[in-house]
């Protein structure tokens, strides 16, 4: 592609500069507006400075992207409510054998869990668990959440549902589900191996020694449901936000100042819309004076008869709803949004279009909830879909300033992935570039263009380009805390932990990064299979 015009080529690179401060420091001091503001902000000046169109801005947007990120993101949520992820919790700590078992535990359930629920889901979801459990181990936390955070990236590389990058690649490839899978896999399982290798051997000694047994151990699978999710929290009522003892005494409040209608059979009927967050996965209707009131999980329905005179007969009390029939109710619907899911990744390993799968798969379980599936709707990030068409339309402008085909033209001789040497110096651009660009956006700028390159060689080659990148922009987020937004969240997270919270700091997390990804990294490129 020939290089656009002069005041074009300035004018795009400005656009795309901003996009690149904003997404990769979206708290800069001069402009604090974050990721999402900064995405759409790049994309405005593109259109803008008459870089694109507003019809090539609109076309820039992939909507297949959006549809699979979005109908991940909504399986998640219906995930987390069914307590999958706090299930994987209590994995971490069964039967433990030690420090170094809990740590080679926490590399193989971080990398599975990612590998089909996204590698941020699972940071959110086990980071805490993870702290927990350390606390009650009087362990330091250092070496658990580096484990959690690594594995978690490299574990999602295998599956084009575990990161962003990989939808990406695996919607511009169409290289299907199954292939994706086989293709990566080995080389996720090795890397998980010789990363927990790595770890081990950096922090042996201080996994050899316990802190001393001063602070009282904590419960490291707490019974309360793990409903932090890494997207927007729901808007609860204000009823969340009261315990079972207010509650039950705002009932009866209610029950009391209720008065009687003429036949003495006053029904005064409330929607329990507690919803996920207090353990709460099937809707239950409180009724109050005539009433059915939930206490210690069993649901008791109070008739109240009269005598002919309006007076009540307390004696007539009936149990209609025992614990058990709620606790079946719970389990067949937990079971259910199992079986959805389990349906949604043996559709994609049968080569069914991903995107309209997965968006299937969440208005099967929004089905299946039975209920205003507003709550868990809520849950859903569109912040990070409004972040991809932001960058999809910003990264299209730049594209057409011909800059980054320019720049490829220089390195496209020296990185032919027919020879070793081209695959090195390929994996190191790329390793640079999503450090410094972020990965998505790399991703965006180079598959094209390397798998173009790879096609002239041959189809197998051009697969295999593909699933190089998938594989090193993935690892190329250990090298240090702001390659990854899974980093982040673990460092985030582990910092705003009310009961134990602990500080990742950005050269604790380089010393081990970036051997880390440098040797996973190239013993993953040696097992990649087309």
């Amino acid at each position: 592609m020939v290089m656009a015009p002069t005041v074009k080529v300035i004018l795009g690179s400005i656009a795309f500069g901003v996009f690149w401060v904003l997404a990769v420091f979206p708290a800069v001091p001069f402009m604090p507006i974050g990721r999402t503001a900064g995405s759409l902000l790049g994309a405005m000046l593109m259109v803008l400075f008459q870089v694109i169109t507003p019809d090539q801005a609109y076309a820039a947007i992939d909507l297949q992207i959006l549809g699979l990120l979005f109908g991940t993101m909504v399986v998640s949520v219906y995930l987390e409510r069914a307590d999958m992820f706090k299930y994987l919790g209590k994995l971490l700590a069964w039967k433990s054998q030690g420090s170094k078992d809990l740590l080679c535990r926490i590399c193989l359930i971080s990398a599975i869990s990612s590998a089909f629920f996204t590698n941020d889901t699972s940071c959110v979801v086990l980071t805490e668990f993870v702290l927990k459990i350390a606390r009650q181990q009087n362990l330091p936390p250092h070496p658990f959440l580096l484990a959690l955070a690594s594995s978690a990236n490299i574990g999602s590389s295998a599956t084009p549902i575990g990161n962003p990058q990989n939808l990406v690649i695996a919607v511009q490839s169409k290289i299907p589900f199954g292939q994706f899978l086989f293709g990566i896999v080995s080389a996720m399982m090795i890397g998980i191996c010789v990363n927990a290798i790595i770890l081990l051997s950096m922090f042996w000694k201080l996994l050899s020694v316990q802190k001393d047994e001063e602070e009282p151990p904590v419960e490291a699978t707490p019974e309360e449901d793990v409903l932090s999710h890494r997207f927007s929290p729901a808007t609860m009522s204000h009823l969340t936000s009261l315990n079972s003892h207010e509650l039950n005494a705002h009932l009866e409040a209610m029950s009391i100042h209720s008065s009687p209608s003429v036949n003495g059979k006053h029904d005064y009927t409330l929607r329990n819309r507690l919803g996920s967050g207090d353990n709460e996965i099937l809707p239950k209707d409180v009724v109050v004076n005539g009433l059915s009131e939930k206490k210690d999980e069993k649901v008791v329905s109070r008739v109240s008869s009269t005598n002919g005179f309006g007076t009540e007969n307390p004696d007539l009390c009936l149990e209609e709803i025992d614990e058990k029939s709620g606790k079946w109710k719970i389990l067949f619907w937990k079971i259910g949004v199992y079986i959805i899911t389990l349906g949604m990744l043996v559709s994609f390993l049968m080569g069914l279009n991903m995107s309209w799968t997965a968006i299937t798969a969440a208005l099967a379980l929004v089905v299946l909830d039975f209920k205003d599936a507003q709550h868990c709707l809520e849950k859903v990030s569109y912040s990070l879909l409004v972040f991809f068409c932001g960058m999809f339309v910003t990264v299209e402008g730049f594209n057409r300033t011909g800059i980054p085909s320019a720049m490829w033209d220089l390195m496209e001789p020296y990185a032919q992935i027919d020879h070793i040497s081209g695959i090195a110096i390929l994996a190191v651009v790329i390793v640079v570039l999503s450090n410094l660009a972020s990965n998505v956006p790399t991703v965006l700028l180079l598959g094209a263009r390397v798998a173009a390159a790879a096609a002239t060689i041959s189809p197998e080659k051009e697969k295999k380009a593909w699933l190089i990148l998938a594989w090193v922009s993935t690892v190329a987020g250990n090298l240090s805390l702001l390659g990854s937004a899974a980093n982040l969240i673990v460092c985030e997270q582990a910092r705003r932990s009310q009961n134990f919270g602990y500080n990742l700091t950005f050269w604790s997390h380089l010393k081990f990064g970036v051997p880390s990804t440098i040797i996973v990294t190239a013993i993953g490129l040696t097992l990649i299979r087309a």
